[in-house]
């Protein structure tokens, strides 16, 4: 059974999550990037993907060149988006610490998010922190998730209790 969502009202300067649009759409960013792991900067950039979809917060695709040398390397595991294709996975080294499965890349976008070739995507609730902007963002609750909430985005998420419906 589907439950009625009550979308939260943006504040000024915020976006709705429920404005995203089903299809995805993708769009470039600009905001400045930081993910640290194991207490080590391990990306900083500028050069961003947003993808962005009806009731989940943005999730950012990354250069995999921006990433430190030897932060990422192969994992087990795939899975597949209806929208984008099939996924592969990563794992997050920095600081001594491993972070299994903490990232994904599509090797081959579906049709209409070829911009996501060669950009990885990091859940940032396995990382020590990420930032978007100097603000410390929060990580979309569920496990399978991998948005990026901050201050920009007005809610409520998928992925939180009681959402599975949506």
């Amino acid at each position: 059974m589907r439950r009625k969502v009550t979308p939260a009202i943006p504040r000024p300067g915020q976006e709705s999550v429920w404005d995203y649009p089903r299809p995805p759409r993708v769009e470039p960013g600009t905001e400045r990037i930081r993910i640290v792991l194991g207490g080590e900067l391990i990306l900083d950039t500028a050069d961003s993907i947003r993808v962005l979809e009806t009731s989940h917060p943005p999730v950012y695709y990354l250069p995999r060149s921006a990433f430190r040398p030897g932060a990422l390397e192969p994992a087990p595991g795939s899975s597949f988006c209806e929208f984008k294709g099939a996924a592969q996975y990563l794992t997050v080294h920095g600081g001594g610490l491993v972070a299994e499965a903490a990232a994904w890349f599509y090797p081959e976008p579906a049709k209409g998010y070829e911009a996501l070739a060669d950009r990885v995507a990091v859940y940032p609730g396995r990382m020590d922190y990420c930032e978007v902007e100097g603000e410390r963002v929060r990580p979309q609750a569920g496990g399978f998730y991998g948005g990026w909430i901050t201050d920009r985005v007005a809610g409520p998420f998928k992925g939180e209790p009681g959402t599975m419906g949506w």
